[in-house]
């Protein structure tokens, strides 16, 4: 089923025309569990990968040799997906709270060195045939593929990410991959991302408010306080009338605002502006050739949040529908921005987290 965006509430560039010359385009990706093959562009999906090549490793020293097994994370997911399905009686019984007690449990192995290989975890594929702000990668490939560590223990503080991303040319794979390596053991169950096919969809996005012109910035400051104390006064005189605005999920509507409603969307997507929300911004420059970089993709923790939750697709308003159907979690439920060299799309990727 293809997903479909509402408009904008309101159209923002009725609100400032002259955002119409920093206007992009970003593909949202929309993954929702399913059955995705080798072919297929998806998330936590069967990757088309030769069989003759060696899968991504890990080799950055860390531990490694305590966690919970993949195999139990999916089992649990499935067990209280059945349970909360359930018409009636829903949530788990507690003969399903023992058994998720037994899935909950680390594992110790025994004997593995900090050094050991890794294998890494597939976390998507992307065909440009099917996402249309997909950059063409070096070389002419056509096929982008990423992997993460699942562990958060790299870099100087020891807390952070370590991906691999890989380019190829899919009409070069001959016998694929069935069976790839996985790690015995991860860190956390965020790491581990459910089969999810995609259902890209191409929409309009807007820079981040503060790499804006500085009067235009100003301009949408005061537009959003202006808002803001509309909304606090229509609240003051709806106190006590039981009419205060909710979400279908009973979460408070709040105001719309530039950087939550009319700029930027949520969720997994392709191309486009990054959002800098947790950080300042600053430059995304090239390690090899010094060039600005641009954003390449996205990956969220949540497809839409709580508050207006205007980005939420049309086809997901009805129903028990879940924000986080990859399970994929980054960090402390964040997002991760990966960038890429415009000139040169071989040279090494850069990342932040937000």
């Amino acid at each position: 089923m293809p997903r479909t965006t509402p408009p904008r509430p309101p159209d923002v560039e009725t609100l400032f025309p002259e955002l119409a010359a920093h206007r992009g385009t970003t593909t949202r990706l929309h993954p929702r569990p399913g059955s995705p093959g080798p072919a297929d562009s998806s998330v936590g999906g069967p990757l088309l990968w030769p069989a003759d090549e060696p899968w991504p490793v890990c080799g950055e020293a860390h531990a490694r040799g305590r966690g919970r097994r993949p195999a139990d994370i999916h089992r649990r997911r499935r067990v209280l997906a059945a349970a909360w399905a359930r018409e009636h009686a829903p949530g788990p019984t507690d003969e399903e709270r023992e058994l998720l007690a037994e899935l909950d449990r680390e594992h110790r192995l025994p004997g593995v060195a900090e050094t050991d290989p890794l294998p890494m975890i597939g976390l998507a594929q992307l065909y440009r045939r099917d996402v249309p702000d997909l950059p063409a990668g070096p070389d002419d490939c056509d096929l982008l593929q990423a992997f993460w560590c699942p562990f958060s223990a790299h870099g100087p503080t020891g807390h952070g990410l370590e991906l691999h991303l890989r380019w190829r040319r899919s009409w070069e794979v001959g016998r694929v991959l069935t069976a790839p390596p996985q790690p015995p053991v991860i860190g956390s169950d965020g790491f581990l991302p459910e089969p999810c096919v995609l259902h890209p969809e191409q929409v309009l996005t807007y820079p981040y408010a503060d790499l804006l012109p500085e009067e235009l910035c100003a301009r949408i400051d005061a537009w959003e306080d202006a808002v803001e104390a509309e909304a606090e006064r229509a609240e003051g005189e709806q106190a006590g009338t039981g009419q205060a605005g909710e979400t279908e999920d009973g979460d408070t509507v709040e105001p719309p605002s530039y950087q939550y409603d009319l700029s930027i969307p949520p969720g997994w997507r392709v191309g486009g502006f990054a959002s800098w929300h947790a950080t300042d911004p600053y430059p995304m420059d090239c390690p090899a050739c010094g060039a600005p970089m641009h954003l390449l993709l996205t990956v969220d923790s949540s497809e839409w949040d709580g508050g207006s939750g205007s980005w939420r697709p049309l086809e997901d308003r009805s129903g028990r529908r879940s924000a986080t159907p990859t399970e994929v979690v980054v960090g402390r439920w964040g997002e991760l921005n990966v960038f890429a060299c415009p000139e040169h799309p071989e040279h090494p990727h850069r990342w932040s987290i937000q």
